[in-house]
């Protein structure tokens, strides 16, 4: 986990509008740098990460993908195992490159082990990741922030929200 911080998570199926919460944990003071997401490689923004490519024949479908990239490198971190990883923070770049030289970006439950899961969390949510999920991650520097992060992440639609380190062991399941 992050050195000295508490998070909050929330896990979501493929449908929800990821940028809606983001607006809404910016909005409520949460900054980009401590958000970050580990999408599944079958996630449909997957594809467009995957298939992002310089292509004068397809300039509609290569500025999509320009700009997916682009909101991605606002982030703390991006991750989609077997796909690429978009990393912005210090701290989650730390935390992300444990062991093996960076294995954690290679798997889903090694990038959840990375950012403080359990090792049965980890394996648990990682396989939900598998089936086309994403997870949302806030670092809450301000460990008494974390229970609004939990709230606000079940108010967007999490399946699945609670909090790690500090954080008021709080879990929600829709």
């Amino acid at each position: 986990m992050l050195a000295n911080e508490s998070a909050a998570y929330g896990m979501y199926s493929r449908h929800i509008a990821l940028p809606e919460i983001v607006s809404s944990l910016n909005r409520a003071g949460f900054g980009n740098e401590d958000i970050c997401m580990v999408l599944s490689p079958a996630h449909p923004i997957a594809s467009i990460v995957r298939d992002a490519r310089i292509d004068s024949a397809n300039v509609g479908g290569g500025a999509a993908s320009a700009s997916m990239i682009g909101w991605f490198s606002e982030f703390g971190a991006v991750v989609i195992p077997t796909v690429g990883f978009f990393i912005r923070s210090q701290a989650f770049l730390n935390a992300l490159l444990i062991e093996d030289d960076g294995a954690a970006l290679c798997g889903g439950s090694k990038t959840l082990a990375g950012l403080g899961f359990s090792n049965d969390d980890a394996s648990r949510l990682g396989r939900q990741l598998g089936d086309v999920g994403a997870l949302v991650y806030v670092a809450c520097p301000e460990r008494t922030r974390a229970g609004s992060a939990i709230e606000l992440l079940i108010r967007s639609g999490a399946k699945e929200a609670a909090g790690l380190g500090s954080a008021k062991a709080t879990m929600a399941v829709a």
